[in-house]
């Protein structure tokens, strides 16, 4: 490609980990780069660097970056989320006319990503709010990117995201249109999410086999090898293999020496304030990022261990029976992570009018990111044969795996219980599918209590839906109903 004015195609605003690697990304794919970063050395040693005899045009002010750019401009930051992104755009927009484009490729906040949309959309600019994923490796090789915003931007920036993006086998890019304003942002949100409870659900089955099990790293690594080449085939369960194999200088594993204390970023968070505010039940994620929280109370663990007892001695297991158990309880949760990520999904396409492809957005998954993996290809299935699909458990092929992992799946959680071995991703996971799958909850009870503290009201079954009632449960209550509402 490159243009004979001598003006790039495509500009990179930060050249961290993430931006340097994917502005190399675009040179190689053709794409004449320019590049600023706020610290005029870093372009400079980059030039000097791993940007020597390439396409790029250096920059050392944003005014020159911008003419620096073909029109319509269009340009991507890959900088810290929040008031950085905000005082580079407020620096940006009286350099930029109307039908430019400003792509943000960090990991902002929806709403964030929301309220820059219509910013922008006053001064004629087309915001788009990018998820990246796939770390290092992707950016530089090919990401899952996942772009949503002004939909005037995608004719002018697809031919670059879908040239530098992860390829499936039939060639297939892992990108392509979320929706309007902050649904990129949105959908990165509830991938880094999932993320979240995938590496928990692997952890658990770790402590399970290490602890109750008693393998060795070099067994560690041979189990998760193995489940690598069936159902649980996944970027995760792969380097997840990997780890176990690497050796100190001493010649012991590294994962031994690393302190267990987990550390997290925010987009967990998010992804659970969110199931909160729109009320849709995200048990197993929300179970994953406090599990994070409580290994980082390592100190308060450590007094702990010495004061609170738990079983006195650990219950027999046989060690193959085990391995099965766990790789079918850690196949069946990570069904439930999927299946209640992409319930919060249709939640938010209601809420905010967004009409998201589900099917597409577990195929842009399918290569390139973190959770990449051989299972998402059935959730496409899932969604392409049925599209008004109200849960990825009412499809036919995830009902029979689920039916074909309870047993071990039960057996596990049970292991655990009588071993006092902490599994809160996969026990909750089996809490959620045993509470969908059941006809009457005890909520018929729960509605009598608030009603009788609170005179809130309740619905009753010999009468129609949306009809509701409330009962003088004592002589001193009144007759006088609250106002009925749900969150």
């Amino acid at each position: 490609m490159g243009l004979t004015n001598g003006l790039a195609e495509v500009g990179m605003i930060g050249l961290a980990v993430m931006g340097e690697n994917l502005a190399l990304n675009m040179e190689r794919n053709g794409f004449k780069v320019s590049i600023w970063n706020y610290e005029p050395e870093v372009v400079g040693k980059f030039m000097e660097g791993r940007g020597k005899n390439k396409n790029f045009i250096p920059t050392s002010n944003l005014a020159e970056f911008v003419k620096s750019l073909s029109r319509p401009r269009k340009m991507m930051m890959m900088i810290r989320a929040g008031k950085p992104v905000d005082a580079v755009i407020d620096q940006l927009i009286p350099l930029l006319d109307a039908g430019d484009v400003v792509i943000d490729g960090g990991n902002s906040n929806y709403f964030d990503s929301n309220r820059r949309f219509e910013t922008l959309k006053e001064k004629g600019i087309h915001f788009v709010g990018s998820g990246v994923s796939g770390g290092e490796e992707g950016a530089l090789n090919g990401p899952s990117l996942m772009p949503g915003g002004a939909p005037e931007a995608w004719p002018e920036i697809k031919p670059i995201f879908q040239a530098i993006a992860a390829k499936l086998e039939d060639g297939t890019p892992c990108c392509d249109w979320v929706g309007d304003a902050g649904a990129g942002h949105f959908v990165k949100m509830i991938h880094n999410g999932i993320e979240y409870g995938d590496m928990q659900l692997i952890c658990e089955a770790y402590h399970l086999l290490r602890e109750v099990g008693g393998l060795s790293t070099e067994e560690l690594h041979e189990v998760f090898t193995e489940w690598n080449k069936g159902d649980l085939n996944s970027y995760l369960v792969e380097i997840t293999a990997n780890i176990f194999k690497v050796k100190d200088t001493d010649g012991a594993p590294i994962v031994n020496k690393i302190l267990d204390k987990a550390g997290q970023k925010g987009t967990g968070k998010w992804t659970v304030n969110t199931a909160l505010d729109l009320g849709n039940p995200l048990t197993l994620i929300s179970e994953s990022v406090f599990a994070r929280s409580l290994s980082a109370l390592k100190d308060e663990r450590i007094a702990a261990s010495k004061l609170l007892k738990g079983p006195a001695q650990l219950a027999a297991v046989d060690k193959s029976v085990l391995i099965k158990n766990v790789k079918d309880a850690l196949y069946a949760a990570k069904i439930i992570s999927y299946a209640q990520g992409f319930s919060l999904f249709k939640e938010a396409s209601k809420e905010f009018g967004w009409s998201l492809n589900y099917g597409g957005i577990a195929m842009i998954w399918r290569g390139g990111c973190i959770i990449r993996s051989a299972f998402l290809g059935k959730i496409n299935d899932a969604f392409v044969n049925n599209h008004a699909l109200q849960n990825l458990l009412l499809d036919p092929f995830f009902n029979d795996k689920i039916n074909a992992s309870q047993a071990g799946w039960r057996a596990v959680v049970s292991t655990a219980v009588l071993n006092g071995i902490p599994t809160p991703a996969i026990s909750s996971a089996l809490a959620y599918y045993d509470g969908y799958r059941t006809e009457n909850l005890p909520a018929n009870l729960l509605q009598a209590q608030r009603d009788y503290f609170g005179a809130h009201t309740y619905e009753r079954v010999d009468k129609a839906r949306g009809e509701f009632f409330h009962t003088k449960w004592t002589e001193s209550g009144g007759n006088t109903a609250s106002t009925t509402y749900s969150i």
